[in-house]
Order: C-alpha cells, then sequence, then structure tokens
C-alpha cells in the first residue's frame, strides 16, 4: 500500500461519507487497513489542528458569531458546524 492511496481512502471517506468497505474496489486496499489508516488521518488531525480548530468557542468567539448572525440573519447559527469557518 502506497501513503497516496491510504490517504486518499481517507479523503474519500470523510468528504462523502462512505463506508470503508466501498474503498476496496476503488483503491485496492481491503477494509482493516482502510480503517488503520483512516485512524492514523484523524489522530494527525487532532493533533496538528486540535488546539485551536478543535476547541471550545470562548467569549470572544461567540461575540464574534453573535455579531455576524444580526449582520446575515441567520438564527441558530451557534448550533451550527459551519459557523466556525
Amino acid at each position: 500500500m502506497s501513503c497516496l492511496q491510504k490517504v486518499t481512502t481517507a479523503h474519500k471517506i470523510l468528504a462523502y461519507g462512505i463506508p470503508t468497505d466501498l474503498t476496496d474496489e476503488y483503491l485496492q486496499i481491503g477494509e482493516s487497513i482502510t480503517i488503520e489508516s483512516f485512524r492514523a488521518f484523524i489522530k494527525a488531525i487532532i493533533e496538528v489542528f486540535g488546539d485551536w480548530y478543535l476547541r471550545a468557542p470562548n467569549e470572544a468567539d461567540i461575540c464574534r458569531l453573535l455579531s455576524i448572525r444580526e449582520q446575515r440573519g441567520f438564527p441558530g447559527m451557534l448550533g451550527s458546524i459551519d459557523c466556525m469557518h
């Protein structure tokens, strides 16, 4: 297995929400290696980006988001995953 195949598998699972056994036909990787690669990829993402992007919003973040909500008329914004971009 090449590193490119393993990373591509993780990206396909995240981007399309496909089950791990569907990557076998496309990328010729078994399900167990797919799961192992996916877990390693997720651990790396959490290690690199977790402190900033995966943290709970602080007071400044909440004030900024509520201000954006008022400008755009987007009720329930703080409950949306997409509001942190």
